[in-house]
């Protein structure tokens, strides 16, 4: 049987697998897919810990799911407002290399 400790660890890995994206890789777009691969790793967490929580009517509590629906709105238009300046900034300086980006300014 799988426990709570199983889905932590598979959050746990990918949790750490997108903070190295985001920390050792320099192209924006992977970047980015490493913020959603950290997100997705808090959202398993939290409605792993919202399956084992049991209320006092012997139903799991579903407030964390919901949470859930919410958080991964919220990345959907993250990710098509950060595509949409990732694509302007590509058409001003026509590079996605974080290293190549040294200021806001056009």
């Amino acid at each position: 049987m799988i426990t709570l400790g199983d889905y932590l660890v598979v959050s746990a890995i990918l949790f750490a697998i997108g903070l190295a994206g985001v920390m050792l890789r320099r192209n924006l777009i992977v970047i980015l897919m490493s913020l959603e691969l950290m997100l997705n790793a808090a959202n398993l967490s939290l409605v792993a810990f919202s399956r084992f929580r049991i209320g006092g009517n012997g139903l799991p509590d579903y407030n964390a799911e919901v949470l859930v629906f919410f958080v991964i709105t919220v990345a959907a238009a993250e990710v098509a407002v950060g595509l949409a300046l990732l694509v302007a900034l590509y058409r001003a300086r026509q590079t996605t290399d974080v290293d190549d980006l040294t200021s806001l300014k056009f």
